[in-house]
């Protein structure tokens, strides 16, 4: 073990400030800092916000990883750090910051695909990924169903949203029901009450008309909607809401989508393993409903626990890990900060 690359990641593409150090497959440190509160008051993320908090907290999170993994800088093999999607300001502070800690350590410096780190910190729970395999990343700013031949190499895409992600829709829901920010966590707990039989909500594109031209693509603009819809005759006849019920579901209408297309995925393409990451793979009807239809097709379906579905430092520097294992050369040190970096991208070139 102690011959594998010992990897520091760098995680700013949104509120969460994240250091994570890894060996191999093994989780050394995950230190992480959350501006969340900062945002709730606005409903969402403010990106001014974010980049301000990060400035903040980039240093002492780095310093409480390095305790934490009982490492020096000096000790790091490399580091890698988010260089995209996400929001530009905040992904700028974490390239800014990777920049200047490997150049002071003389250090290889590997930009990584937020959304492919997604994919890759499974590993740190369940060992190698087996390949290929279908990934389905589901968060606040992304939803989509991809094809794993070669984490290193790249992914193919099957399918994204059209519009809203389910993370933003879980948000946007939750707001309209007053229940606060972030919606996930609050709408899963207040679901638990409820009947997700009690409202029938629509599932966007699962149509005849709408799979023919989009099979594994999501939408979640019109169930948004269809909910907000739904409240608003509820309050004008000056009848109460029954948050449980709706929240109930609306979560079972998302989850519905989520779990037959990602597993008609697999099946098409002859794929055995289904990862599921972002944060709304914590969600915990998703991975019941996830569990229960692979079952059936002898589908294993592999979700992280929790705390590495939402952004963390551990995620990046486990794709770093598997970048400088499979030889891939380090990028450049002038390497860009990219809000839009495509799927296709698993790292910044050198």
């Amino acid at each position: 073990m102690a011959d594998e690359p010992l990897v520091l990641g760098i995680e700013t593409s949104c509120d969460e400030t994240g250091i994570g150090i890894v060996r191999g497959h093994t989780l050394l440190a995950d230190a992480l800092a959350s501006s969340v509160d900062q945002h709730a008051r606005f409903g969402g993320v403010v990106p001014e916000v974010a980049s301000r908090a990060h400035l903040e907290a980039i240093v002492p999170t780095m310093q409480r990883a390095l305790d934490d993994a009982k490492v020096t800088l000096a000790d790091i093999d490399a580091i890698a750090v988010t260089s995209g999607p996400g929001l530009a300001g905040a992904l700028l502070v974490g390239v800014a910051a990777a920049k200047g800690y490997a150049l002071a350590a003389d250090k290889p410096i590997y930009g990584v695909n937020h959304l492919a780190a997604h994919v890759a910190v499974d590993t740190l729970e369940h060992g190698p990924l087996p390949e290929p395999a279908v990934a389905m990343l589901v968060s606040g700013g992304h939803s989509s169903l991809l094809l794993v031949d070669d984490l290193t190499n790249g992914v193919t895409p099957l399918g994204a949203t059209i519009d809203d992600a389910a993370g933003e829709a879980f948000d946007k829901v939750a707001r309209l029901l007053g229940l606060g920010f972030p919606g996930g966590p609050v709408i899963d707990r207040t679901a638990k009450e409820g009947n997700p039989r009690s409202i029938a909500f629509p599932r966007g594109l699962t149509a005849p008309k709408d799979l023919a031209a989009h099979r594994f693509d999501f939408s979640f603009s019109g169930l948004k909607t269809a909910v907000a819809r739904w409240v608003e005759a509820r309050e004008r006849d000056g009848e109460p809401v029954p948050l449980a019920d709706v929240s109930a579901s609306f979560q079972e209408a998302v989850c519905d989508v989520l779990t037959a297309k990602a597993i008609e995925a697999c099946r098409t393409n002859g794929v055995s393993t289904l990862v599921i990451g972002g944060g709304v793979a914590a969600n915990s009807r998703l991975r019941v409903l996830a569990e229960e239809r692979a079952a059936k097709h002898g589908i294993e379906v592999r979700v992280p626990r929790p705390s590495l579905c939402t952004d963390n430092g551990a995620m990046v520097a486990a794709l770093g890990s598997r970048l400088v294992a499979a030889g891939v050369a380090p990028s450049r040190l002038d390497l860009p900060a990219d809000s839009a970096m495509p799927l296709t991208t698993v790292s910044v070139a050198g």
